[in-house]
């Protein structure tokens, strides 16, 4: 059987494989080798103007063949390295020889062609390489983000003004504004994007287990520390503009992986909440779907319109955040100086950040299809009064009437309360009279306390 959109295995490369076009160049095995690339070019350049008597400095042609082997780097070059691993039966080896394979043909490459992977070991080249993977993939995961956080930023304000009633403990509560309730989820979304942002990219090149011991063996005067500082940390395309890890096992310890992931799905999570509130909204009729021509929402119920975006995205957010939470506890944890159950963990975090990135996809086609029924708000308000029994009680409280929350339980809890029976109790009340006629005016849509104001100030 062929490979194909219909006979691959997961999703992502299967029904989902159009979303995710941004991200499959980055995180693919495509994008792995390309980045391995990268560091190994990024490396030999540097060790050419390291001052080592036996490497001189490159001359801007030979700079520009290696630039360009990660500049244009193919499809094609990928399967050239994969070709090459069928013999050595090892992946950084295979890139290794790949590019002194195009070496060939340029006498001052081929002379220096053994300063190629010069001291490393594969780790070396691999923890920088997820590295830069994780860096573009993070950008990917928040401009996706980004994108929902302004779309909740602008239904905040649009409803800020509209009486929603409260349900807390799934019982009529307190009336807030829809727009306060989206704002709230607003204001922790863009936490969680800081948090994310937050998080400094790690790599290190500094051995098979962290010490130098190859470097120096080689060139025991030269400050190799310093050195692999400066190709880590420096910018583009002369370093790999990533962050310094001065201590290491074989492996870089993947802390940083771990703070990355759980970030992405402290996020999830708030996404996941917000996904179900909707989902419930639609469902009380608060919010209306836009239909779109052709659409299908039951094979035997045609008046349906369901919520599929919604529950699209919390379902692809649970497999998002299942792997992201493995690949936080797991990566962390090596045995003594290094085992290899990092290897194949690593290889899914393209699988955490698609599911992630196709439930951002779908979170945005809900909310766009969204259209408010404030008809319906306002028929739930009305069929409310009991939620006046909290402010009625406390301006009784103020003004030290007795029993003040014992009277208002006998008149609302459990009963169908009407304006008339709050009235005559707020009528009969001992307090200023400009009080009583303050609440006397007050209705369900009315007590909203600051919503607005909180709503209209993100």
């Amino acid at each position: 059987m062929n490979l194909s959109a219909l006979t691959a295995l997961s999703p992502l490369d299967g029904r989902y494989a159009a979303k995710l076009a941004t991200l499959r160049p980055i995180m693919s095995e495509y994008g792995y080798m390309h980045r391995r690339v990268q560091v190994e070019v990024t490396w030999f350049i540097a060790l050419s103007d390291a001052g080592l008597p036996e490497f001189a400095p490159l001359s801007e042609a030979a700079r520009t063949l290696l630039l360009g082997l990660v500049k244009n780097f193919s499809e094609l070059d990928a399967q050239a390295i994969k070709d090459i691993e069928k013999t050595t039966n090892h992946d950084v080896k295979a890139v290794e020889y790949w590019i002194k394979n195009q070496f060939k043909g340029h006498a001052e490459l081929e002379k220096a062609s053994e300063f190629v992977h010069f001291a490393c070991t594969s780790e070396d080249i691999n923890n920088t390489s997820h590295a830069l993977q994780i860096r573009a993939g993070r950008d990917v995961l928040l401009a996706s983000l980004n994108t929902v956080a302004a779309k909740l930023r602008a239904m905040a304000h649009q409803f800020a003004a509209v009486p929603m009633l409260s349900r807390t403990h799934g019982q009529t509560a307190s009336p807030t504004t829809v727009g306060k309730e989206i704002a709230t989820v607003y204001m922790r979304l863009q936490k969680a994007i800081a948090q994310i942002e937050g998080v400094q990219i790690l790599a290190k090149m500094n051995g098979a287990v962290g010490n130098y011991n190859a470097h120096l063996a080689a060139y025991p005067d030269h400050d190799w520390e310093a050195f692999s500082r400066t190709v880590v940390e420096s910018a583009e395309p002369v370093g790999l503009g990533l962050s310094f890890q001065p201590y290491s096992i074989q492996i870089e310890p993947h802390d940083y992986m771990a703070e990355v992931f759980d970030a992405v799905a402290r996020a999830n999570t708030i996404l996941i909440d917000l996904s179900r509130d909707i989902w419930g909204y639609v469902s009380l009729g608060y919010f209306k779907q836009k239909l779109k021509d052709g659409e299908i929402g039951s094979s035997t119920m045609p008046h349906k319109v369901n919520p599929i975006d919604f529950e699209n995205c919390e379902g692809n957010l649970g497999l998002a955040n299942a792997v992201l939470r493995h690949l936080a506890e797991k990566l962390p944890i090596s045995r003594w100086q290094r085992d290899l159950t990092d290897s194949t963990v690593l290889r899914n975090i393209g699988v955490a950040l698609g599911y992630a990135t196709l439930a951002y996809a779908s979170l945005m086609t809900g909310l766009n299809k969204l259209e408010l029924n404030e008809e319906r708000l306002a028929e739930d308000l009305d069929a409310a009064w009991e939620v006046l029994a909290e402010p009625i009680q406390t301006v009784m409280r103020r003004y030290g009437v007795a029993g003040a929350y014992e009277k208002l339980k006998e008149v609302t809890r459990g009963k169908s309360v009407l304006a008339e029976d709050l009235h005559r109790l707020i009528r009969s009340l001992d307090i200023p009279e400009a009080d009583k006629q303050r609440l006397l005016a007050m209705t369900p849509a009315s007590y909203i306390g600051k919503a607005t104001a909180l709503a209209q100030r993100i």
